[in-house]
């Protein structure tokens, strides 16, 4: 953690220290994670070291995020961030795309499809790199962008719900009745980044029937938690659990915090209206904070259905998550303990997750409070971590590719 000369904490949102450091922590992500674009255009997943990870495919989310992070990273000002974004665009239309089915295959190599699931978790972060290249002004930015929102119309979007429907085979056949939150979550921060790419109301309009499904219905029932698992008919499925990255059983703290922000975020993209989102929003980063951060620091992954724990692993994307909603909370609609909960997560994520020698944050820590290879191998994923980075500096509620700009124009 970064001290003054004195021992005192630095690590507050408006300490000219701690902000010179979160601008090098993004940069040296951005350099990082840069090493992951190989000669043939591929994103190759990394070793802590940065060296590349053998008998890996290249997945959807992972090309999607390095299309968005990088988007970022080109508003912030990293050189070879074009270079990242091309490979991903192209990735994306000409490995990822399925020619005969259409929509966009789960898991690929440079010359065939290896699972050509169709996700919705996938397909609407493909909607989000369309338009995280739409904002870094990248050509194929539109044709993607019509593509990609002419298939989650088609396939995904049940407009009888307000909510995105969850997963198909190769060709369309669907696999499941399962109806998820995840999925749904991420579909609204793609939605919301698509409206402020293009400017197309029914992105805002859509964005906004999930957020208040989640957060006006299910979480108040359920004390300002949200279960991940679901129906056909959106009930809650108590007894599902499913891959245990994507779909563990119960809720998942670090959902909350995300949910609170992007609540925050379509509050502002409609004109600060007078409803209760704001109060909404606390409740959840609240309720997070309450249940999830343990004795000896970091959140748990999940709880059960009732709020205690379930599964105690700590990751880093909760820590980030929550540094996110915590500086957004701040400049809108900030609580007496927001700057020392932002301390105490910017003190454990320096101690335990970033890697300031080598660049890019570790993905776990063991019991012993140690960085180990469990449940994600080597250093996956840019997309969290640098997020947290960029809007701590900007404490952004909306529009972070402009506020980034800025903040980098203003050189502040």
């Amino acid at each position: 953690m970064i001290h003054g000369k004195s021992g005192e904490e630095l690590n507050t949102p408006s300490n000219a220290d701690h902000r010179a450091w979160l601008r090098l922590d993004a940069s040296q992500q951005l350099k990082f994670f840069q090493q992951s674009l190989t000669s043939d255009g591929r994103f190759a997943s990394l070793n802590w070291d940065g060296t590349h990870q053998t008998g890996t495919t290249q997945e959807l989310h992972t090309t999607t995020r390095m299309v968005h992070s990088y988007a970022l990273g080109k508003a912030f000002g990293h050189l070879g961030s074009d270079d990242v974004i091309d490979a991903g665009m192209a990735a994306l239309w000409n490995w990822h795309r399925d020619r005969e089915h259409g929509g966009y295959a789960w898991s690929v190599d440079r010359t065939s499809i290896i699972d050509g699931q169709k996700l919705a978790y996938g397909h609407v972060f493909v909607l989000l790199a369309a338009a995280s290249a739409k904002k870094a002004d990248h050509p194929d930015a539109d044709r993607l962008i019509s593509d990609i929102s002419s298939v989650l119309d088609r396939h995904f979007w049940d407009e009888d719900h307000g909510r995105f429907r969850e997963e198909f085979g190769a060709d369309w056949t669907p696999l499941s009745n399962y109806r998820g939150m995840n999925a749904n979550m991420h579909g609204a921060e793609a939605l919301l980044t698509a409206f402020e790419a293009t400017g197309n109301e029914q992105y805002l309009e859509r964005a906004g029937r999930i957020l208040d499904y989640f957060t006006a219905n299910i979480a108040p029932k359920n004390g300002w938690r949200i279960p991940e698992h679901y129906t056909e008919d959106w009930r809650v499925d108590p007894d599902y659990a499913g891959n245990p990255m994507f779909r563990p059983a119960g809720t998942t703290p670090g959902h909350s915090f995300e949910f609170g922000r992007l609540l925050i975020q379509h509050w502002d993209l409609v004109d600060r209206p007078e409803t209760d989102a704001l109060y909404r929003a606390r409740q959840l980063i609240d309720q997070a904070l309450s249940d999830a951060w343990l004795n000896e620091g970091g959140f748990c992954y999940t709880l059960d259905l009732i709020g205690d724990v379930a599964i105690k692993d700590r990751y880093w994307w909760p820590v980030t998550e929550a540094i996110g909603a915590l500086s957004v909370c701040l400049n809108v609609v900030p609580a007496d303990t927001d700057e020392t909960w932002y301390t105490r997560l910017w003190d454990f994520a320096q101690t335990n997750f970033v890697d300031s020698d080598r660049g890019g944050w570790f993905p776990e820590l063991s019991e012993k409070g140690k960085p180990v290879d469990g449940q994600f191998p080597g250093k996956p994923d840019i997309y969290h971590a640098l997020q947290a980075d960029l809007i701590a500096l900007t404490g952004a509620s909306s529009r972070l590719f402009t506020e980034v700009e800025n903040m980098r124009s203003a050189k502040v």
